[in-house]
Order: C-alpha cells, then structure tokens, then sequence
C-alpha cells in the first residue's frame, strides 16, 4: 500500500503544479515552442469544461453530473485499491489502480475548486457561471470564475504527430482533413490511460498463467501406460 501512496503522491503532486504553472503563466491557446505544424509535441494551455482529451457533456448540467460521477468513481476505485491490498495483490495491480485512482482524482481537483480560485474577467462563461477574459492570463483570486464542482479541467499537452487530408480515393472521409493525436491532456489522463492499460495487460497475464484444477490437469497430463500383464492359459 505504501507504494500505491507514493504513486497516487508523485501523480498528484506533478499534475497539479504543471497546471496551476501553465494556468498562470500561459494565456489561452498559447503554445510552447511556438506552433509551426511540423508535427512536434508542444505544451497548449486548454480549459476543458468537460471529460478527458477534450470531449465535452451537457453544458452545466452535464458537468455537474460528470463531476459527480468521477468523485463516486474515485472513492469506489480507493476502496478497491485498499481492498486489494489487503489480499496479497501483485505491484503491477498496485500500480495500475494507484494511477487510475491519482488521474481521476487530479481532474475532479480541478473541476472542484479551480473555478473559486482563479479569476479572469469579460467573456461570459459557456457553463454559466462567472465571466472570464480568456484573453489574458489567469490570476489567482479566491472571487473565483464559478461556482464549486463547475470549474474547468486545465489540460497541456499536444502532440500532433501528423496533420493531413485523407486521401480521395478514401470511402467516407476522403479528403477530410485528419489529425493525429488531435486531443489535448494533461498529466491526470496519462496517469488514468497508462494505468487502465496496465491493469488489462496485468489481467491478460493472469488468465495465461492461471493453473488448471488440480483433477482437470491430472486428466490433461496423465499419459497412458502399457497394458497390465495378464495371467495365460
């Protein structure tokens, strides 16, 4: 348990000084380096007021929910994680709920109390709440933008590896244009991405090792010997 603890830490802890940095220092769509579409990772300030990589769900109300809905999966995941602790489980099943568990938690951080904390100033908010000037940098001002669980989640990374249009000859989208990896996220999505891929990777490995029952692998391994002499005449 104690190595889940300094996972979920680190998580935690990298995650929310990246974006309370990138919050208060970067102004809305800015990049570093400077974009010039030759396919590199760059770090882009994006407030995303719905669920990871940037998707989006119901306007206010949606968010309400969606925040919701992370804080009952967080502590249903935290009791799982103690739970299996507790029997015995393998680091890899350790490590894997640690991420999931410190990447959801960083994001409800976020959508809890960035919105009382940060302040900006005269766009009207599209959730509903207080205005914000997405124009400027955000400062650090406990009027805040929004009201509690509606604040938005600050993501950064950017890697469009490749920009393009389809090709023509393509059914459906021929000669749309194409980006890849067009979603924007931070730290918490990484951690919950790795550790949900860990987690089917950890559980794959258990079902290829998983010994047959004990009778079932007697009957699968037992060979059949020579016959029994028989008594003549």
């Amino acid at each position: 348990m104690k190595r889940a603890l300094v996972i979920i830490f680190l998580v935690l802890l990298a995650d929310q000084v990246l974006k309370v940095y990138v919050k208060t220092h970067f102004e809305l769509g800015h990049t570093v380096p400077e974009y010039t579409g030759n396919g590199r990772p760059y770090l882009m300030f994006v407030e995303n007021p719905g669920m990871a990589f940037g998707m989006k769900f119901g306007g206010q109300t949606g968010k309400l929910i969606l925040t919701l809905f992370r804080i009952i999966a967080v502590i249903a995941i935290g009791y799982l994680l103690r739970k299996v602790s507790r029997t015995g489980a393998s680091r890899w099943s350790l490590t894997s709920l640690a991420l999931i568990f410190a990447g959801a938690l960083g994001n409800i951080i976020d959508s809890a109390f960035y919105g009382l904390i940060f302040d900006k100033g005269t766009i009207a908010d599209p959730l509903g709440g207080r205005d914000i000037d997405y124009s400027g940098i955000a400062q650090i001002d406990w009027s805040g933008y929004t009201s509690f669980l509606h604040g938005s989640v600050v993501d950064m990374f950017w890697v469009p590896l490749w920009q393009g249009r389809f090709p023509d000859w393509l059914p459906y989208w021929g000669g749309e244009y194409f980006e890849f990896f067009r979603p924007v996220f931070n730290i918490a999505d990484a951690a919950i991405s790795v550790g949900v891929v860990m987690m089917i990777l950890t559980q794959r490995k258990k079902l290829a090792t998983t010994d047959f029952p004990e009778s079932d692998k007697a009957e699968r391994t037992e060979e059949p010997g020579p016959p029994e002499p028989t008594a003549a005449g």
